[in-house]
């Protein structure tokens, strides 16, 4: 409208020029016509001069309405919306005036003072907006467990929006932007914005104690403490990314609609303080206890993708965003799949010096196995990783010794299933390491003995945990059925290196382990003596071998009855009216409560003495006893034959 009456004004001078230059020229009276002319000309100039006039006052008493609230410093719009709604007006008007002044000397002064009065209410506007950001933000806190139930899914569509600002005030801030944006004040707008709107998710990370660190901060942090903060930062950056910035962004759209490098400008610094945290991570040296975390770090940055894609979508803004976050992810998955091949190697280059007492399980194994089980919640992952690189990341890997090799590849090829291809051979591999190195461990042992014992414990070990956790589906049946006979092996020689020579006493036609050159004419009573000692010495040695397996000891001590009371009762039951009692130290009854004793971890030795109720019991009695204590004995070797079968 102020375009065409300042077009129409100057259509009218023109006209007036052209009149003025004609009675000039001619110097006669005026015609009817140049009067009627005349006449709607000195008309329209005094309805120009009355609506100047007019601007002139409608701009004073707006000038007026505006400055009069640098007195007040009350912020508007805590007064209400209508106070607020009412500046607003008198601002769109003020602007309005100053399209239809023309500018002409006449107006300049005029002109000047309202971009004086508009840049005043500009400076107001952008005190009200950030006012209105900071006092109605509403405190975001999204705890692990909420974040977990509010997120609809892994790779869901949806999201979740909060409220970052309280809802009754969105309509002012939208209101005041678009007084600023349509005066020229857009820049002041969003910068204002920027800055609130940052420093708010700056503190949202601050409350959950993601500190700003550098890469060397980084590096320089014991486990302990980088642990911890890489379990606050699995937290913090699920919340910030789905429900956060979703919400950032949904805000910044209700306010400025389309303007997306107001949501980029205000979350970038942030989001890249996030990020470099993985990529210190990611730099990091490979220690196998990192792994589970990196895994867990890897894992989350590859779901959150198709949202980061989604967020930062606009090409040019979100590029940088984007190709970062993409970054990040390569590295962490590079840095998890070398520190798992690292983990590899530690294994194999774990040396000792001394035997682990009482042949129990070594804390390699159990840290291994245990190790592996954790690395199940990350199949798939961890599967995909080593495929990526199959053929080229084992070259680092020192060489695996032949007789290892062989086995790997024996039991992959026959027992490899669809899924986890590249994952259950390495681990394949991992395991047989692990048996190589145990092999090497138990040299250790001077006691024959405790060698095996120390193999049994840590192959049955190894077995229980694959079978009874997610491990039996990767390593699968052949392997599980293999090392149940392994383990099972082991407490055959077992059987062999410690019984065979006390047994070997009471044999008739054989000579004791300690006799000399004429101990096929030991006596019965020589025999009695022979037995004694040598069960007295596994006694004393093997009460403080450990085998922490409940099920497992009670096995191998119900066998190791078997193989004694029968034996002991035979030749006992021979020789018993031939040989002086003193001679008798032990009855059956007294042997196998003395056999409950063995691999309990605590040492004991016999006196010289012991010989609980033999003299008590008579003849018949015992016939009896004996008879029931054979019988049950047999019905514990098909039990346990049955549940190796198993």
């Amino acid at each position: 409208m102020g375009e065409f009456e300042v077009d129409g004004e100057e259509k009218l001078i023109v006209a007036a020029e052209y009149l003025v230059q004609e009675l000039r020229s001619n110097n006669k009276s005026l015609t009817r016509n140049a009067k009627k002319v005349l006449g709607s000309l000195l008309s329209e100039l005094s309805r120009v001069v009355v609506i100047s006039e007019e601007i002139e006052q409608r701009l004073s008493l707006v000038c007026e309405k505006i400055t009069a609230r640098e007195v007040d410093e009350t912020m508007i719009w805590d007064l209400g919306s209508d106070a607020g709604n009412e500046f607003l007006g008198a601002v769109n008007e003020l602007r309005g005036l100053i399209d239809r002044l023309d500018g002409t000397t006449e107006e300049e002064v005029s002109l000047r003072k309202a971009h004086d009065v508009l840049q005043t209410a500009m400076a107001r506007l952008e005190d009200e907006f950030k006012h209105l950001l900071v006092e109605h933000a509403v405190e975001a806190s999204f705890g692990a467990a909420s974040t977990e139930d509010l997120v609809p899914g892994r790779n869901s569509e949806d999201h979740i929006v909060v409220d970052l600002i309280r809802p009754e005030v969105i309509s002012d801030l939208k209101n005041i932007a678009d007084a600023m944006i349509a005066s020229g004040y857009d820049r002041e707008c969003i910068q204002v914005c920027t800055t609130v709107r940052k420093e708010a998710l700056d503190e949202f990370l601050y409350d959950h104690e993601v500190e700003k660190l550098s890469i060397e901060d980084v590096l320089k942090m014991d486990w302990a403490t980088l642990n911890t903060n890489i379990k606050k930062w699995v937290r913090v950056m699920r919340s910030v990314v789905q429900m956060y910035l979703v919400s950032e962004k949904s805000l910044n759209s209700r306010i400025f609609g389309e303007l997306n490098e107001i949501f980029v400008d205000t979350v970038k610094a942030p989001v890249m303080q996030l990020l470099n945290f993985g990529e210190a991570v990611s730099i990091g040296p490979r220690q196998p206890e990192k792994l589970l975390r990196i895994l867990e770090m890897y894992e989350l940055v590859s779901e959150l993708l198709p949202e980061i894609d989604s967020l930062f979508s606009d090409h040019h803004l979100g590029l940088s965003v984007r190709t970062e976050y993409r970054e990040v992810m390569r590295r962490l998955g590079d840095c998890a799949r070398a520190t798992f091949l690292e983990f590899k190697s530690a294994i194999a280059s774990d040396v000792s010096s001394h035997p682990f007492p009482g042949g129990a399980v070594h804390p390699l194994t159990n840290y291994v196995m245990n190790y592996l089980m954790a690395l199940t919640d990350f199949s798939q992952t961890l599967d995909s990783l080593l495929m990526e690189h199959e053929d080229g990341e084992d070259l680092a890997i020192p060489p695996s010794p032949p007789d290892v090799i062989n086995q790997v590849e024996e039991e992959f090829t026959y027992d490899s299933p669809e899924k986890f291809v590249a994952m259950k051979r390495h681990f394949y591999s991992i395991a047989s390491v692990l048996e190589a190195n145990l092999q090497v461990k138990s040299k250790l042992y001077r006691d024959v003995s405790l060698r095996h014992i120390f193999l049994l414990n840590n192959l049955h070990y190894m077995t229980r945990k694959v079978l009874n956790s997610e491990l039996k589906h990767i390593f699968g049946d052949r392997w599980n059925r293999k090392h149940t006979w392994k383990f099972q092996q082991q407490a055959t020689e077992y059987e062999r290196a410690t019984w065979l020579p006390v047994l070997s006493f009471l044999k008739e036609d054989g000579s004791g382990s300690g006799s000399g050159s004429g101990s096929r004419n030991l006596r019965p009573r020589e025999r009695f003596q022979g037995f004694n000692s040598a069960f007295e010495e596994v006694y004393k040695a093997q009460t403080g071998w450990l085998i922490s397996d409940e099920r497992l000891r009670e096995d191998v001590r119900t066998k190791a009855s078997m193989w004694v009371i029968q034996a002991y009762w035979t030749f006992y039951s021979r020789h018993k009216n031939s040989v002086s009692e003193r001679y008798i130290k032990y009855i059956t009854d007294d042997l196998e409560k003395l056999l409950l004793d063995l691999f309990a971890g605590s040492p004991k030795s016999l006196s010289n003495s012991y010989r609980s109720c033999l003299s008590s019991k008579t003849s018949g009695d015992q016939n009896q006893q004996y008879s029931l204590i054979i019988k049950a004995f047999t019905e514990k070797t098909q039990k346990l034959e049955s549940d190796f079968q198993r």
